[in-house]
């Protein structure tokens, strides 16, 4: 068991330097210096709970936050409820996540139901369509950024990132067997990796105009599984070729990017240091090892320390937490935070 999100069993390697560079001027949208929140909570822990959009708020505000993120998996029904508590004043939206408000037909939280990377042109052309939807939604709930999930490639996570993370549970990880299942799946993932980028790079460029006509960043997520788009050397790729434009940039899951880490897939650290300069925020949660995630802060093995020194002091940092996780250890949780990190703990 690893108690550190930057200390593994996994070889060190010599960095020429532990703190990236963060350069946020580059990155803060024309016109809104200052306007970025910093400790936010997402809707996604207490959603299914409700029926009614304005309680589901007034708990999560009950809990110490007034920065929301309106979250995947919400019903139609709860947004009249969500306007009249945001019209109250009740919150500020600090962003929202991709596809929000779910699709119609969609009876469960699922937002990878439709994605730009799908084979099926009309799955396609439907996650644009919700996409677009989303973003006037969030403009008319003043959100900063969209979190987008780009889509995956065909390889099923339960026979490949599935089976590594048995392994590893097992402390199976320096084993030879392992070795090979690791590098046969990175193989097979670079090979069909460049048609599901096209589809992803297409679909942001689609987007992304319409993203700047109202002023709301495109933070694209880092995923859970290598199976999904884009892999780390894909969305280099991707902000590479979005360098110049000030509406797009990198969205960092803590919890995500901690699983890929522990199945020796990356150094969460060193992947930081890579991407810090095209940070616009994270997804804050733990993991218990190997791979349970989306637990309350410090109640699993991320070093917090090591992960926040390359975020600058004033990015959206969001709670995403289960829906199993007590509201008492969130309230203590919380209380923890803003006595280790008041630079990143005004709500």
């Amino acid at each position: 068991m690893v108690t550190a999100s930057c200390r593994t069993p996994w070889p060190k390697v010599v960095r020429a330097g532990l703190q990236a560079e963060v350069r946020w001027g580059m990155l803060r949208p024309p016109g809104r210096a200052g306007r970025f929140v910093m400790l936010a909570f997402s809707s996604c822990w207490n959603n299914s709970r409700h029926t009614d959009g304005e309680s589901m708020i007034e708990e999560i505000v009950a809990l110490g936050f007034s920065h929301i993120e309106l979250s995947h998996g919400m019903s139609v029904a709860k947004v009249p409820g969500i306007r009249k508590a945001f019209q109250r004043g009740l919150f500020t939206c600090s962003g929202v996540h991709n596809f929000f408000p779910s699709p119609v037909e969609v009876m469960i939280d699922a937002p990878d139901a439709y994605e730009f990377t799908s084979h099926r042109p009309f799955e396609r052309q439907r996650a644009l369509d919700l996409s677009f939807r989303t973003l006037e939604l969030a403009a008319e709930f003043k959100a900063q950024y969209l979190v987008l999930h780009m889509g995956s490639v065909p390889l099923n996570p339960r026979k490949w990132s599935a089976r590594l993370t048995a392994m590893v549970a097992a402390g199976r990880q320096t084993h030879p067997e392992y070795v090979r299942a690791k590098l046969e799946f990175v193989r097979k993932r670079e090979k069909l990796g460049p048609l599901y980028y096209q589809r992803a790079l297409e679909a942001l460029t689609a987007l992304a105009g319409r993203a700047a006509e109202l002023g709301i960043k495109l933070a694209i997520e880092s995923r859970s599984h290598y199976e999904d788009v884009p892999n780390e050397r894909e969305m280099e790729a991707l902000q590479e070729h979005f360098a110049d434009n000030p509406w797009v940039g990198y969205w960092h899951d803590f919890g995500h990017v901690q699983l890929k880490h522990n199945l020796g897939l990356l150094d969460h650290c060193e992947w930081l240091e890579r991407i810090a300069a095209r940070i616009i925020g994270g997804h804050v949660h733990d993991v218990e090892w190997p791979a349970r995630d989306h637990r309350v802060p410090f109640s699993g093995t991320l070093d917090y320390a090591a992960i926040l020194r390359y975020f600058p002091p004033d990015c959206p940092l969001v709670w995403e937490l289960s829906s199993s996780q007590d509201a008492d250890d969130i309230r203590h949780a919380l209380a923890v935070w803003k006595a280790k990190f008041p630079q990143h703990s005004p709500l």
